[in-house]
């Protein structure tokens, strides 16, 4: 079993990935839901989210060796960014894996104190990595890095645990925005499938519906 394999059957383990009727945030109606709001209940799971994702980091660079990996990342960014509220811990478990800075844009401003929009320590010009739980259509992460660009950081990077290919990719792209994933969820689905947590026929049909959001 590879570590990615070890992940997904841990996150079906916990409740993170459910089988049935949802809506989503996106106005669709999905026959999987993807919470990833309960890893901070489970800390052992989310070290593993963020090593797979410092990981994932890593491969933008191949010449990155795991020894000089915290060296390259700094040189490349300067800060992560993350997405309330499910990014969040992630960002934080990514920032302690990889000794990059955190930031985060509030999803509204405090009418008190600094009345800040952005909290954490940057300064204009730095570049910024977009760290989220999973992409769906692409909208969110838009409207979430706009304080960013706002405040005169640079984000020409989003990385997620997990794209549901429904569209983020190109419309990340239409605005100059790459994404990186861990695993897509045709992966994911293949892997439960693999250890034994889905069943064949069940997965065929999320796919299929998959095809149709397409």
């Amino acid at each position: 079993m590879t570590d990615h394999q070890s992940l997904i059957s841990h996150l079906y383990d916990i409740g993170c990935v459910k089988f049935g009727q949802f809506r989503l945030k996106s106005g669709l109606t999905s026959p999987i839901y993807i919470d990833l709001r309960l890893l901070v209940s489970h800390p052992t799971v989310l070290k593993q989210v963020a090593q797979a994702m410092a990981d994932q980091i890593s491969q933008f660079f191949p010449s990155a060796s795991l020894q000089g990996r915290s060296a390259i990342l700094n040189s490349q960014f300067d800060r992560i960014a993350a997405i309330p509220y499910a990014g969040l811990p992630i960002g934080v478990a990514v920032a302690l894996e990889t000794g990059l800075p955190l930031i985060y844009p509030r999803k509204e401003a405090k009418d008190y104190g600094t009345a800040r929009l952005i909290e954490g320590e940057y300064a204009v010009g730095e570049t910024v990595l977009l760290v989220d739980d999973l992409i769906t259509r692409g909208t969110a992460k838009i409207e979430a890095l706009k304080p960013l660009t706002d405040a005169g950081l640079i984000v020409r990077d989003v990385l997620v645990l997990i794209d549901r290919e429904q569209g983020g990719r190109a419309e990340l792209a239409a605005h100059g925005i790459r994404l990186h994933a861990v695993f897509t969820l045709s992966e994911m689905l293949g892997a439960l499938v693999q250890a034994g947590r889905l069943a064949h026929a069940q997965r065929d049909d999320v796919l299929a519906w998959l095809r149709s959001t397409q």
